[in-house]
């Protein structure tokens, strides 16, 4: 029996965004972007995919959600563009130490473009002060690029708060909702965020297709040349297919948003009480409450994170580990990182995000393995390190 709690990563699709999809991928194949009735029928149907994803983030005109490729486009588009936007005004930017790797990466980037970008710390449960932000607050500062919710550990960043010091102070804000759309409630009206972004994967529609939110009269600096498609905001013909079962996907996961957060919180939870309870040297990264009820991120004293993994794999449990293999060598967790954990400690951080599918029978098999696995991780872990003598 295979048992997934890797739903951060991504989620299988629902049948729905399937069948709403297939047609087209079949009779329905034309081009948004052509004349004739079957480029107007692709057309209508991408406009109907955009209204939906609209209404469902609260914002007031359809015009404002542009479909991007998925997240990491939408994160790039964002904070390059909004930058890039505004360089005439001001040249620094404000994100923080636990952002995605695809804003992150992003901000780099843009470093190396002569901007000056502040990584804002987080305290040790991962969450972020807003007094702190305003405080590196600058005359010359023209983009905010906070998360919602962080991927590795669910903890909830004051979105609200942090969107109305923006306005304030007439600063470009955006968030990554990526993690936090479908499982929390996202309005870019009452988060006063002028960029948001969103995937179709994460909430059980298909890979491929994200959406960037733009609030109407924000400016942004195409990154993508070409055609005049998505309002000329994002060049290249429309995904209409994916579109479609992103729409569908999105409508499903708000009408059962609040039946699955009672749900999975109370899964999670059993299953996070059991490993504290049950493993020595175990520690909960992120804050105990501020946090998304799908995600729990587990430390294991004296264990690497991808032998864990490995283990669990092996035994058919798949997770994520709070490190990822890089040119073949294993990196500590940037987001652990920054929440100060010990070497010793955040190497053994493992993710379990729970997801529709997960049962309470999958916990309690969980429950039962885990023990016996981390011990012989550990012990594996103390021969490797006592070595041969020769």
């Amino acid at each position: 029996m295979s048992i997934y709690l890797d739903h951060n990563a991504t989620t299988p699709m629902r049948p729905e965004a399937l069948d709403a999809m297939r047609p087209y991928f079949e009779s329905r194949f034309g081009n948004a972007s052509s004349s004739h009735s079957r480029g107007r029928e692709a057309k209508l149907a991408l406009e109907e995919a955009r209204e939906a994803i609209a209404s469902a983030l609260g914002a007031r005109e359809k015009e404002s959600v542009i479909f991007v490729s998925g997240g990491t486009e939408a994160d790039n588009l964002a904070v390059k563009g909004a930058a890039w936007a505004a360089r005439e005004r001001g040249r620094h930017i404000v994100t923080s130490a636990v952002e995605h790797r695809a804003v992150i990466s992003a901000c780099l980037a843009l470093e190396a473009e002569g901007f000056e970008v502040t990584y804002l710390p987080v305290d040790a449960e991962g969450l972020i002060d807003p007094e702190m932000v305003e405080r590196t607050v600058r005359t010359d500062t023209t983009v905010i690029s906070l998360m919602h919710a962080n991927n590795e550990t669910g903890v909830i960043f004051p979105i609200p708060k942090i969107g109305q010091l923006a306005r304030e102070h007439g600063i470009v804000f955006h968030s990554d909702a990526v993690q936090s759309f479908g499982r929390l409630p996202v309005d870019v009206e009452a988060q006063e965020v002028d960029l948001l972004t969103i995937s179709g994967h994460k909430i059980y529609g298909p890979k491929g297709i994200g959406v960037l939110y733009v609030r109407p009269g924000t400016k942004i600096v195409s990154q993508i040349h070409g055609g005049e498609q998505e309002h000329g905001i994002r060049a290249g013909t429309e995904n209409v297919a994916a579109a479609v079962g992103m729409a569908c996907a999105a409508k499903l996961a708000l009408e059962s948003r609040q039946t699955e957060a009672h749900r999975l919180r109370t899964l999670r939870d059993r299953l996070e009480a059991g490993i504290l309870c049950r493993i020595t040297g175990t520690q909960r990264n992120g804050d105990r409450d501020q946090r998304l009820f799908n995600t729990s991120n587990i430390s294991f004293q004296g264990v690497r994170a991808d032998s864990l993994l490995v283990a669990l794999d092996l035994e058919g449990v798949e997770v994520s580990a709070g490190a990822a293999c890089a040119s073949g060598a294993l990196e500590s967790s940037h987001v652990l990182r920054a929440m100060g954990r010990r070497p010793e400690i955040d190497d053994g951080g493992i993710r379990f995000s729970l997801g529709a599918g997960t049962t309470e029978a999958e916990i309690e098999r969980v429950l039962e393995l885990l023990p016996s696995l981390v011990e012989r991780v550990r012990a594996a872990k103390k021969v490797e390190g006592i070595g041969v003598r020769v």
